[in-house]
């Protein structure tokens, strides 16, 4: 890039107009807002979309719709909320026994995918095979801190054995320390290393102010990233409805957005999908289908949301 442009103030530059976007966007009235679908142009329609409206969403279903239109990541219904999630299972002591009650249970339930460490591809491909469920790696999990040739290599090791996607972890030191030429560095050698499959930044939101926020997904979108995500589930915090809707305004419908992190019921879920999402990382897979089909009621009711700790996701 041109020393007439050093990469730092051109993001804050970015950031800076993301920000007074928002702004902007948090002082119209409700109906008058900026869709998802195109941030620069106002909504005209009523506002019953799965974002603003996700009860009288729920309520049209009851009564006998079985499809919802709407804008991107946002128009699925209740009753396919399993090809949103991401089966997850990260421990360090999961066993290859584990695993494969992992991906049996994708199979059953028609996961989008299994999400696993990297040493775990190679079992899970040969388990899924001809299942359509993809398989998810995890890269640099779960601090991020090594260097960008070995994320890289990793990623690429992992779409070798058969990964179909992959989920890294942000530098999070070289990003509160404002090296975003480290950053954007970091992501873009991943995507690199990783074609054809999908990359996925996980920024762990719950170490992040807002103004980090904004420049990660910023940093995300330019490095060619296909998903931003919120949480590892081993970190400070896990996804927060506030932060899925941040992320989603920022990357608009160019890329996906992940929840992850204290996800486990159904309602945790629906709350994700109607803020933005359009993957959902989750260890609580079945019991969030089995609730949303209306086959098991929440073991807790009318509790927030907490990171998933030492449990992984």
């Amino acid at each position: 890039m041109s020393s007439h442009f050093p990469l730092d103030a051109l993001v804050e530059e970015i950031a800076g107009r993301v920000r007074a976007r928002l702004a902007v966007q948090a002082a119209l009235p409700l109906r008058e807002q900026p869709c998802l679908e195109g941030p620069s142009e106002l909504c005209a329609a009523c506002g019953l979309c799965t974002v603003r409206r996700p009860d009288a969403v729920r309520a049209v279903i009851a009564a006998g719709a079985d499809r919802i239109g709407s804008g991107p990541g946002t128009g699925r219904t209740e009753g396919d909320i399993a090809r949103l999630i991401d089966h997850t299972l990260l421990r360090a002591d999961a066993t290859t026994e584990d695993i494969r009650r992992l991906c049996e249970e994708a199979r059953t339930y028609r996961f989008a995918a299994v999400c696993v460490n990297s040493s775990r591809v190679a079992l899970a491909r040969r388990l899924l095979e001809g299942s359509g469920v993809m398989v998810c790696a995890v890269v640099g999990f779960p601090l991020g801190a090594m260097a960008p040739a070995a994320k890289a290599y990793e990623a690429r090791e992992a779409v070798r054995q058969g990964a179909d996607e992959i989920d890294m972890v942000i530098n999070q030191g070289a990003l509160k320390s404002g090296d975003y030429a480290l950053v954007l560095e970091d992501i873009r050698k991943v995507v690199e290393a990783a074609r054809p499959a999908r990359v996925k930044v996980i920024l762990e939101t719950g170490a992040l102010n807002q103004h980090e926020k904004v420049i990660a997904c910023c940093l995300a979108k330019v490095a060619g990233a296909h998903f931003v995500k919120t949480s590892t589930g081993f970190g400070p915090g896990g996804a927060t409805v506030e932060d899925v809707t941040l992320m989603r305004q920022i990357v608009g419908s160019d890329m996906g957005v992940k929840a992850s992190g204290g996800i486990r019921t159904c309602e945790d879920a629906q709350k994700m999908q109607a803020a933005g999402a359009d993957r959902i990382g989750a260890s609580a897979s079945v019991a969030i289908v089995r609730q949303c089909r209306g086959l098991e009621q929440p073991k807790e009711t009318a509790r927030p949301m907490r990171s998933a700790g030492k449990e992984g996701y």
